[in-house]
């Protein structure tokens, strides 16, 4: 039988109990959640004195009931973003906890700046992290955006638009994980866009996509051009086309876009997109079949290839192959793709793109 020595086998119990008596266990101190003021949502903004930053718990629970409380929302303007979530937790009787933060909004103006400094911060705080949804926020402060909520806070609203991003009923929704990596691998991303509402139970609207170069803002995508961009980005859902001169709609109920790229020796020719949309009528008086059929597939599909047309046209005059088109080409051609992957920016402006669109209507 194998016997511990003495001395070891009482040390280990003795110095723990050494340290919780003498209060120096180097755990964090326990808190009581009701302690505890757990913000939910985050914005960030350009500020005359640095970084403006907005946080809000969303409505909360007290008692031991359970009573509703008013949403609480905090906001200071410092010289950096770690400092301004200093200032906060002087502005509550809780301890303000940043853990619990799972939406981003980004103001206009600091976006214009550049967004790279608050996602390092994200990657490297402690308590926060890159599983937050990002939200642009147009025409407006992302201060304005969280304080839109008023007493019940935005980020039910803004949960409501994730959920329906899922059923396809709603702009698609990123993370800041998701942004992050495509502004370092691509060097550009896109992100939906909101604004406050002036009046209506929806306090914040959707308005498109922005899509960021290098960091900083290049300019947004509405209507067509942000279709277009779910179309080349894949997982469309939902999407109602009505189309002139016929008594139908079409639903769009998936989308995919393989690209290709063509070279002569290592320089690049041409850039094939082929896009595979599925769809399904949702409204209609007769069944189109036979001929009418055909010219139905071939309306439908000529207003989808319009739509990734507008959206390639402001992408390429951006430089910004946000969706990782070249990416996803080089799949089949790495070697070529190493002679042009510094220069792609460059390239995905001036390369012919030859736009291909397959319907099929289930």
């Amino acid at each position: 039988m194998r016997h511990e020595p003495k001395g070891k086998a009482c040390l280990l119990p003795a110095a723990a109990l050494c340290l919780l008596l003498s209060g120096c266990s180097g755990l964090p101190a326990a808190r009581e959640m009701g302690d505890m003021a757990l913000l939910r949502t985050m914005g960030v903004d350009n500020s005359p004195a640095g970084v403006a930053v907005t946080g809000s718990t969303g409505p909360r629970a007290k008692g031991l009931q359970g009573e509703g409380e008013a949403a609480l929302t905090l906001s200071a303007d410092r010289e950096s973003l770690s400092g301004a979530c200093l200032a906060m937790q002087g502005q509550s009787d809780s301890y303000v906890f940043f853990g619990y933060v799972d939406q981003l909004l980004i103001g206009e103006g600091l976006a214009e700046r550049g967004v790279q400094p608050v996602l390092d911060y994200f990657a490297r705080d402690g308590e926060l992290g890159l599983g937050a949804q990002m939200w642009l926020v147009r025409g407006a402060t992302a201060r304005e955006a969280v304080s839109a909520g008023g007493d019940q806070g935005v980020d039910s609203r803004l949960e409501t638009i994730q959920n329906d991003s899922k059923m396809g009923i709603a702009n698609r929704t990123r993370t800041a994980g998701e942004v992050y990596t495509d502004l370092l691998e691509l060097g550009s991303a896109y992100l939906p866009a909101l604004t406050p509402t002036e009046e209506g139970a929806a306090v914040l609207s959707e308005m498109g996509y922005g899509v960021l170069k290098d960091g900083s803002l290049a300019g947004f995508l509405n209507g067509d051009a942000a279709r277009g961009l779910e179309l080349l980005a894949g997982g469309v859902q939902g999407d109602i086309l009505e189309l002139s001169g016929w008594p139908v709609s079409v639903q769009i109920t998936s989308a995919r876009t393989q690209s290709r790229l063509e070279f002569q020796g290592d320089t690049p020719t041409a850039l094939v997109l082929i896009c595979k949309v599925e769809a399904r009528l949702s409204e209609y008086r007769d069944r189109p079949a036979g001929t009418e059929r055909k010219r139905l597939l071939a309306q439908v599909e000529d207003q989808e290839r319009e739509r990734l047309n507008v959206a390639l046209n402001q992408l390429r005059a951006w430089g910004a192959d946000c969706t990782g088109l070249g990416a996803k080409a080089a799949m089949a051609r790495p070697a070529q793709w190493q002679a042009v992957r510094g220069d792609w920016p460059e390239w995905f402006s001036r390369v012919p793109v030859n736009v291909q669109v397959e319907v099929k209507i289930l």
